[in-house]
């Protein structure tokens, strides 16, 4: 259940980018970019809405779209702490794999 993450934050690694997120409810998220690899700059926070859902016990689809028009799809697998993400950047698509860890 989506519920299960709120309150959680979690260090997400993808190479050059990473971000520090917390799930603040099932439908909000808030995130601190630590290094942004050109995409976006350092130290950027914002708080966004989510389209959480849950595909298998620990494993969730998260889409969201920041203030800037940047959208943002990611499979998050808690299970393996496996990332994979497809962020649009001004009409540009990035894939990224990386890691997930609690902070």
């Amino acid at each position: 259940m989506t519920e299960q993450l709120t309150g959680r934050s979690c260090r997400f690694d993808l190479g050059d980018l990473k971000v520090r997120f917390t799930f603040d409810s099932p439908t909000q998220g808030s995130f601190v970019v630590v290094h942004g690899a050109g995409l976006a700059p350092d130290g950027h926070a914002e708080t966004v809405a989510l389209n959480l859902r849950e595909i298998r016990e620990g494993v969730y689809l998260n889409s969201l779209t920041e203030a800037s028009g940047t959208t943002v799809t990611r499979l998050e697998d808690f299970e393996n702490g496996t990332l994979y993400s497809n962020v649009t950047v001004d009409g540009e698509l990035y894939h990224f794999t990386g890691t997930i860890e609690e902070a």
